[in-house]
């Protein structure tokens, strides 16, 4: 798999995978605020500038975000993302239960928005589950 890091620092690790078009990161339990904004948004110009539709968020050491983040994640970030492509989103799960709850409205929110929603517990599932999604 060929791999670009587009994002490399204490919150988060973002990766575009060039032969499988997918946009990739995975947080650290520390992210939040513009460091949350910064990593969305530049996988939403990385859906747009590669024609790309799907998307695996290794959120397994999350923790929680503040309520100013979700409320943007859901009334700006979220339009902006399946404007630009976005169709498939393979989740691995906090490990933390409030973390874990947190994903969960994620998952109904995205998933009533027309984004195809699958859950994991381990990563290279949820890469698989992508990587085959729509074949």
């Amino acid at each position: 798999m060929s791999t670009l890091t587009v994002i490399d620092n204490e919150h988060v690790v973002l990766y575009y995978h060039t032969d499988t078009k997918i946009v990739h990161h995975i947080y650290q339990p520390t992210i939040h605020g513009e460091y949350i904004k910064e990593q969305l948004n530049a996988g939403v110009e990385l859906l747009k500038e590669h024609g790309a539709e799907k998307w695996l968020s290794d959120n397994h050491l999350f923790n929680d975000l503040p309520e100013d983040d979700v409320k943007w994640i859901n009334d700006v970030w979220i339009k902006n993302a399946i404007d630009a492509g976005w169709k498939y989103w393979a989740l691995v799960v906090p490990e933390a239960d409030m973390g874990r709850m947190n994903m969960m409205e994620f998952v109904e929110v995205f998933g009533g928005m027309g984004v195809r929603v699958m859950v994991f517990t381990d990563p290279d599932e949820a890469m698989n589950w992508l990587v085959n999604v729509d074949e």
